[in-house]
């Protein structure tokens, strides 16, 4: 795993730890939105270097609200 999966890894651990145990169901889920979430984030990464040329990023835009709206990420 990459640097940055480690990371998301992590907070998805210590969101899903209940103090006397870990939920693990609760912390796959989390790490899936995070991931979501990171994707989404990209999406509208490339919106904005598209702002101003033809179609304004509007798929990107599009892409990053579809990927939130799928996954369950939370604004």
């Amino acid at each position: 795993m990459n640097e940055r999966m480690l990371e998301l890894a992590s907070k998805a651990e210590q969101f899903a730890n209940l103090g006397d145990h870990v939920d693990v169901k609760i912390m796959m889920e989390k790490f899936a939105q995070l991931i979501a979430g990171e994707c989404a984030e990209i999406c509208l990464e490339m919106a904005a270097k598209c702002a101003g040329l033809p179609g304004d990023g509007a798929l990107a835009k599009d892409c990053a609200y579809w990927i939130k709206k799928d996954f369950g990420v939370e604004e």
